[in-house]
C-alpha cells in the first residue's frame, strides 16, 4: 500500500504523488524528490520554462525515466517552442503503455506543426485504453465496507486471508469466497499488509494509523506496528513497533522467517529477524516510496518496488541498489503488489494510467525486462487493484478494492458509493 492518492489524478498534478512526513538524510531519493518538486512547482508560478524544463531532466533521471517524467519533460519543451523535442518524449510515454490527454499537458497542441506525429500518438494513447482482460472472478467479498488492502493463503487449511483498511480487521475466505472474521487490530487501526508463515503456523501484519485519516485516533497517526498472530485462533503473539513517522503498508515474508516491510511513506525498507524484537533498516534511502518486495531466486537479494523510481534490486548486505532499466518501453513505477514468478515479475500497478496487472518477463541474468504481458488493464471489473498471491500456477488478486472511492482523509467521495470487493485469478503458464 502506498499513500498514492494525487498520483491517482496523474493529468493535472503529475508528480504530486507523495506527502512525505518523516525527516530525511539531505542526499536521499526523498529529499532529492522533494527538492526537485519545489523547483519544478515554483518555476512553472514563475512561467520560467527553460528552468522547468532542467528541473524536469534532473526529476527524469532520478526517476529512472518513469513514464511521468518524460512527461513532464514533455510539457516544458513544448512551452519552450522545441516541439520535435516535446513530441518524441509524448511518444515515449504512449509507448510505455500509459495515456493522457495531451491537451492537459500543452493546451496549444492541436496547433502544433507535425500534425501527422501528433496523431500517431493519439492513437498509441487511445490504444492504450482499450480493455484487456484474462482473468476471471475467483470470488466476490460480501462485505463492501472491508476496503481490501492485502491477500495471502494458507495452503494448509486452504484459506486466504484477506486485511481490511476501513474496519481494521483481517478475514478469511474459502475458495468459494465464503467468509469470516479472523482478528482485528489490537489497537484498532487499519489493517494492511499480511504474509501468512505456514511452517511456523503464524500471520504476520501490518497495522497502520494512517496519517489524516479518521479510521484511527489522531493522536496515534504517524505510527505502525508489525504484528504477529497466530494462525490456530488468531490470538496476538507479538507486536513490534515501527520507526517514529513510518506507514509500513507492504510485507514479504521470507522462507528463513525474516519479515521484511516497506515504508511507503518514509522511504525506508526494514527487516525483522526471525525471533527479533526490532526493525533493522536495510536500504541506504534509495527508495521514495518503497512498496511489496519480492524474493530474487538467490535468496539474497530482493525485488523492491518503488512507486516513483521503478524496480530496484537491493542488496540488504550491502544495502547497494541496481534499478532494472525501463528503455523507454516499460512502465516500472506505479507498483503496488510485486510477486517473483521464475523469470519473471508479476506486479499490480494501481499508479499508472491506465491501472493494471501485469507479467514482466526477464533476462537470464535478471536484470532487465524483456518483454511485458498484460493481465488486465481498463475493465469493469479491475477498479483500483492492490495486491495479489501467486497460489501453484495461479495469480488471485484483488480488484476494485475500494480505494478510488475514497478521499485523502478515507471519507467517501461525494456522489460515490462503495461496493464489494473482487478477487480476480488467472493462469500464470
Amino acid at each position: 500500500m502506498t499513500l498514492r492518492f494525487g498520483a491517482r489524478g496523474l493529468a493535472c498534478a503529475l508528480l504530486s504523488v507523495v506527502a512525505v512526513c518523516v525527516a530525511h538524510t539531505p542526499d536521499s531519493a526523498s529529499s532529492q524528490f522533494q527538492q526537485i518538486q519545489r523547483q519544478l512547482h515554483d518555476s512553472h508560478a514563475r512561467n520560467d520554462w527553460q528552468a522547468n524544463l532542467r528541473y524536469a531532466r534532473s526529476l527524469r533521471e532520478l526517476l529512472n525515466a518513469a513514464p511521468n517524467s518524460q512527461l513532464e519533460v514533455a510539457r516544458a519543451e513544448l512551452h519552450l517552442g522545441e516541439t520535435e523535442a516535446g513530441l518524441r518524449d509524448l511518444a515515449v510515454f504512449a509507448r510505455m503503455g500509459q495515456t493522457v490527454d495531451p491537451a492537459q499537458i500543452f493546451p496549444s497542441i492541436a496547433s502544433l506543426p507535425n500534425q501527422a506525429a501528433l496523431r500517431n500518438i493519439q492513437q498509441t494513447l487511445e490504444a492504450n485504453r482499450r480493455e484487456i482482460s484474462r482473468g476471471s472472478t475467483a470470488f466476490v467479498l460480501a462485505d463492501p465496507r472491508l476496503l481490501a488492502e492485502d491477500i495471502d493463503y494458507d495452503s494448509h487449511s486452504q484459506t486466504f486471508f484477506i486485511s481490511s483498511v476501513r474496519l481494521g480487521k483481517i478475514i478469511t475466505a474459502d475458495l468459494h469466497g465464503a467468509s469470516r472474521d479472523f482478528a482485528r487490530a489490537p489497537d484498532g487501526w487499519p489493517l494492511l499488509a499480511l504474509k501468512v508463515d505456514a511452517r511456523r503456523r503464524q500471520l504476520w501484519a501490518t497495522e497502520v494509523a494512517l496519517q489524516g485519516f479518521g479510521f484511527a485516533p489522531k493522536s496515534d497517526w504517524g505510527r505502525s506496528a508489525l504484528v504477529c498472530y497466530s494462525l490456530n485462533g488468531g490470538k496476538v503473539l507479538r507486536r513490534v513497533e515501527g520507526p517514529k513517522g513510518s506507514a509500513l503498508g507492504d510485507m514479504l515474508l521470507t522462507p528463513l522467517g525474516e519479515v521484511v516491510v516497506s515504508d511507503g511513506e518514509g522511504g525506508g525498507v526494514y527487516r525483522l529477524a526471525a525471533e527479533g524484537s526490532a526493525l533493522e533498516r536495510i536500504d541506504a534511502g534509495d527508495f521514495i516510496s518503497p512498496q511489496t518486495a519480492a524474493l530474487h531466486p538467490d535468496g539474497k537479494h530482493l525485488f523492491v518496488p518503488d512507486y516513483l523510481r521503478g524496480i530496484g534490486v537491493l542488496d540488504p548486505t550491502s544495502r547497494h541498489v541496481e534499478w532494472l532499466p525501463m528503455k523507454g518501453r516499460f512502465a516500472l513505477n506505479g507498483i503496488d503488489g510485486l510477486y517473483a514468478a521464475r523469470k519473471a515479475l508479476v506486479a499490480v500497478q494501481n499508479g499508472t494510467a491506465p491501472e493494471r496487472v501485469m507479467i514482466f518477463t526477464l533476462n537470464d541474468s535478471l536484470t532487465e525486462v524483456t518483454s511485458e504481458k498484460i493481465i488486465e488493464r481498463a475493465s469493469d471489473t479491475l477498479g483500483d487493484p492492490t495486491h495479489g498471491v501467486i497460489v501453484g500456477t495461479t495469480f488471485y488478486y484483488i480488484a476494485n478494492s475500494g480505494w478510488d472511492v475514497i478521499d485523502a482523509h478515507g471519507d467517501l467521495k461525494p456522489g460515490a458509493r462503495l461496493s464489494p470487493a473482487r478477487v480476480m485469478r488467472v493462469e500464470l503458464q
